[in-house]
């Protein structure tokens, strides 16, 4: 039996700024959004997809990201359930970001910001060092603070 594969990539425009907060553990988790076309015979058809960022990438997210600007993302799709203050059960379908592409070709100043081209990595130390749950954001998804 062959194994599972989840990877994702998306190129699309950020739908508004990224949202950036700490979780207990001290760590960073930024939530934004993309606009994702593609076209069909009946026209353009837009998706948005909701984008998590954890720890060094979620920072670096959203200190450069800005609404508007276009971006690649690769990550893995995420299907999490909770519960509404109602009590109403809910499913969020979200891609939790590994990497993250800046494509806008111009610099977004002239303090040394990065420009487009700029690409952002989540660190793989948690795989290279044996894959300890300490390091791997999965085990934090019950405590996204969105």
């Amino acid at each position: 039996m062959a194994g599972s594969f989840n990877r994702i990539t998306l190129v699309g425009n950020l739908t508004r700024d990224p949202e950036i907060r700490y979780i207990e553990s001290g760590k960073a988790v930024t939530k934004f959004a993309l606009a994702v076309n593609r076209r069909t015979k009946q026209g353009d058809e837009t998706m948005f997809i909701d984008i998590v960022a954890w720890d060094r990438l979620g920072e670096i997210c959203n200190q450069y990201l800005k609404k508007g600007m276009s971006a690649l993302v690769e990550g893995r799709l995420a299907i999490r359930n909770y519960e509404t203050k109602e009590g109403e059960k809910r499913k969020a379908v979200e891609v939790v970001a590994s990497d993250m592409q800046m494509l806008d070709s111009k610099s977004r100043s002239a303090n040394g910001d990065f420009g487009g081209g700029s690409s952002y990595s989540a660190p793989s130390a948690g795989r290279a060092a044996g894959g300890g749950a300490e390091n791997d954001e999965s085990t934090e998804e019950d405590e996204i603070p969105f």
